[in-house]
């Protein structure tokens, strides 16, 4: 976390003393709402930052009058994405090459087994599988009302009623608006396979890149599988989509033949079996893979270094020490 934001934390604490206990708790829900809205950890902090400075900004007698600070900070917290949402399409159309969310590790913050909700498995979307990148590359090609009706309704059990007060339309509105998004991620889910299954295919594809073994990876490939690589101008990667097996299966080889990293490690990313190049001890490169119907139909490869600052630091501090 950057100094500026180190620094800020502690003085907001000064708020609790002044009738504010309890709100700096609700931080993690919406660092986790605000993530899965704008696909970006670094965006998502500066997003509850504002929403706490909006709340700290409020005099004590407007602070009472709220029933809820945990509603009020929800409904803000997704006022601002909203506002963030059309802005960042505009500075993505100048981005360099494919912008992509940001891939996570394994942490707690993001994720959690929740609580099931009855009907088609098929069609819900829990806590967990709403970090994924195939979700989260499905979002960007919605509006913006559609993202936060599908978050807030699909994931977060907001009602349709209180997402209405959020975008400004009816909860009819807000219910169709959720149902849009919902059926662009329904097909996907159906051809999905377990994590067994995943975790077998995403080990078979690296063992074959390592062995440069052509037709081994032609068989792991859907026929239309698609690469997307994100360097942002900052690392070296591909500036357009890798269409087809036979393309996706000579790029990676090339990748493996040049040594793009010392070590291939699979880990999990965004919460799906996935692969992390490792360099001089450091992560500079992230694979989430995508496999439906037995075959892996999407990558997304992310070496822009901005977007790596939760693999390194601390956590691959730890995972060194528990290699030696």
């Amino acid at each position: 976390m950057p100094p500026d934001r180190e620094q800020a934390v502690p003085s907001l604490r000064l708020i609790s003393d002044r009738g504010g206990t309890g709100v700096l708790d609700e931080r993690v829900t919406l660092v986790n709402i605000a993530f899965r809205m704008l696909g970006s950890a670094h965006d998502a902090e500066d997003v509850v930052q504002e929403a706490y400075a909006r709340w700290f900004a409020l005099s004590d007698e407007a602070r009472r009058e709220i029933r809820s600070p945990a509603a009020w900070l929800v409904r803000v917290t997704c006022r601002i994405c909203l506002d963030q949402l059309g802005s960042a399409r505009a500075r993505r159309e100048r981005y360099v090459g494919d912008w992509l969310p940001e891939p996570l590790p394994d942490e707690a913050r993001w994720t959690s087994a929740g609580k099931s909700r009855p009907g088609d498995p098929a069609e819900q979307v829990s806590l967990d599988d709403s970090v994924s990148m195939g979700v989260l590359v499905m979002l960007e090609s919605v509006t913006a009302a559609e993202r936060v009706a599908f978050v807030m309704h699909d994931v977060f059990d907001l009602p349709h009623t209180e997402i209405a007060e959020i975008v400004g339309r009816s909860p009819a509105a807000c219910r169709q608006l959720a149902a849009s998004a919902r059926r662009r991620l329904r097909s996907d889910r159906r051809r999905a396979v377990t994590a067994h299954q995943h975790r077998g295919i995403v080990s078979a594809f690296r063992i074959a890149c390592e062995h440069g073994d052509f037709d081994g990876l032609i068989s792991l490939l859907d026929p239309e599988v698609r690469v997307r690589a994100d360097g942002g101008g900052k690392a070296r990667a591909a500036l357009r989509p890798i269409l087809g097996a036979e393309k996706t299966a000579r790029y990676f080889l090339g990748l493996f033949h040049k040594r793009f990293a010392q070590e291939i490690v699979e880990e999990n990313v965004s919460g799906c079996p996935g692969l992390v190049g490792y360099a001089d001890g450091e992560v500079h490169a992230v694979m989430a893979i995508a496999v439906r119907n037995g075959r892996i139909t999407d990558i997304w490869r992310i070496v822009n270094p901005d977007k790596l600052h939760a693999w390194n630091g601390p956590r691959q501090d730890r995972r060194a020490a528990g290699r030696r």
